[in-house]
């Protein structure tokens, strides 16, 4: 018998009122997650959405299957005339972020409220 394990990561999407979609990510960000995340940064067509925010602050743990999907959602978004943020990344997450220079390609804002007005 096998049992699945059940996802360590939760994604809600929603939209404001200025048509900004908004992925509030919680939980962890893998491999076994990767996929996901890449199915949600890319609208039902496969066109990146073109004004996206992705809220990390409840993202406990991110490797470079994250930073990838973030990569091609920016690249994507920017083909599209449109935009990728960051917002509120945990403090080992944007450790990361800036480890490896995506913070220099993607914006990241302190708070979910200045990604969305930024």
């Amino acid at each position: 018998m096998t049992t699945m394990e059940p996802s360590r990561l939760s994604v809600t999407r929603s939209t404001t009122t200025d048509g900004i979609t908004v992925l509030a990510l919680q939980g962890e960000v893998d491999f076994t997650t990767g996929r996901e995340i890449q199915y949600e940064l890319l609208l039902p067509n496969d066109e990146a959405a073109p004004r996206t925010v992705v809220d990390l602050s409840r993202v406990t743990f991110m490797d470079s299957t994250g930073i990838n999907a973030l990569i091609g959602a920016h690249r994507a978004a920017t083909a599209a005339q449109g935009w990728v943020r960051i917002a509120e990344p945990s403090p080992s997450v944007l450790r990361l972020l800036q480890i490896v220079g995506i913070d220099t390609v993607i914006t990241c804002y302190p708070t979910l409220q200045q990604a969305v007005g930024g």
